[in-house]
């Protein structure tokens, strides 16, 4: 009787022992899968920092030329994020001013038309603009009376409508970008608007603004 039960206790001791072991195994498994994940999400998370394409601006009142940077993402990559460096000359001014931009564009969709090339027949967005340097405040000085102006001459917000024409370069003659785009837009910015809306007399080229550019896609 006692060896029966010493062998029952055995047994069930095995059993328990193969249950640990066996949970043991899943949970390691599961960690492993934990920590693979993570690392995927990591290198998810670092590769949507690569920016995909760079360009070259011209006018649009941020710049006589601005270079800059940016990122393309969407199902379609119906949606792009640049930022941009300008140089403004001195003209009549004591220096060169310099200007950084954050522009957003929305491109709905765009048309094969055969060869490689392709039509974006509707490009709008918006971007923030400002000089790195100068004599321009965001808040009015003290020696203004309060609200004497009531807006910042150092930051502007702006609108813009344009399109664009693409050129996907064949796989075998790519060096160092997969495609290049030509665009051209009209832009205005919110200081223009509300003068375009108060003074009737004002035409369409005293508040709109023509800029061209060159992208670069890098993949």
């Amino acid at each position: 009787m006692i060896m029966r039960w010493l062998i029952f206790k055995g047994l069930i001791c095995g059993l328990l022992l193969l249950s640990s072991i066996d949970l043991y195994a899943e949970s390691r498994e599961s960690d492993r899968r934990s920590y693979e994940n993570r690392v995927k999400r990591y290198k998810d998370n670092f590769s949507s920092l690569v920016p995909t394409h760079t360009r070259v601006h011209l006018y649009g009142d941020i710049g006589l030329v601005s270079l800059g940077l940016g990122w393309d993402y969407g199902k379609k990559s119906q949606w792009e994020t640049s930022i941009l460096l300008g140089v403004v000359p001195k003209y009549n001014s004591e220096e060169a001013k310099v200007t950084f931009t954050l522009r957003q564009a929305y491109i709905p969709w765009s048309m094969d038309v055969g060869r490689g090339f392709s039509v974006e027949p509707l490009m709008c967005g918006l971007q923030f603009n400002t000089v790195l340097n100068g004599e321009f405040w965001v808040k009015e000085p003290n020696k203004y009376p309060n609200s004497y102006y009531g807006f910042s001459t150092k930051v502007r917000g702006m609108i813009f409508l344009g399109q664009s024409v693409t050129y996907d370069i064949p796989e075998q003659k790519r060096s160092r970008n997969s495609a290049v785009s030509l665009y051209y837009e009209l832009g205005s910015c919110e200081l223009y608007v509300i003068s375009a809306f108060t003074n009737k007399y004002l035409r369409p080229r005293d508040y709109l603004r023509f800029a061209f550019g060159i992208k670069f896609h890098i993949f």
